[in-house]
């Protein structure tokens, strides 16, 4: 059963010039280690920021709260399964979020979508809950 969607887009010369501006500052409050590490290896790293940054934001409205309740931007991130395919790793509130609208015996799915094009960036986010 799905029981929370989302999605987003995020301009990719915003996040070039919010990189841009504040650098570690923007990185180290927004993004996990793990998507630092990644976006900081690609040659087009302010893209791959933005593909993450769109990636929270549908995650947020996916889980109902947007960015509230507890829900804080490294409490949720994106986190590629090894066959390349993107999906999301919640923590702390986020998670919490995530166990309450859980129905009971069940267990949550998070499925994710990431693109860019035409200096846009765009993500979806599908939380769905499976028999336990």
């Amino acid at each position: 059963m799905i029981i929370g969607m989302g999605n987003d887009i995020s301009q990719i010369d915003r996040v070039a010039a919010v990189l841009e501006k504040y650098g570690d500052r923007f990185t180290h409050r927004c993004f996990t280690e793990i998507e630092r590490a990644k976006s900081d290896r690609r040659r087009e790293r302010a893209a791959s920021y933005a593909k993450r940054f769109a990636a929270k934001e549908a995650c947020a409205k996916a889980l109902g709260t947007g960015m509230s309740h507890g829900v804080f931007w490294r409490d949720m991130g994106v986190v590629n399964l090894p066959s390349g395919k993107p999906t999301m790793k919640l923590t702390n509130g986020a998670a919490k979020v995530l166990d309450y609208i859980v129905p009971e015996g069940m267990v949550p799915h998070i499925h994710l979508t990431i693109t860019d094009d035409a200096g846009i960036a765009q993500a979806f986010v599908i939380i769905e809950a499976l028999p336990g």
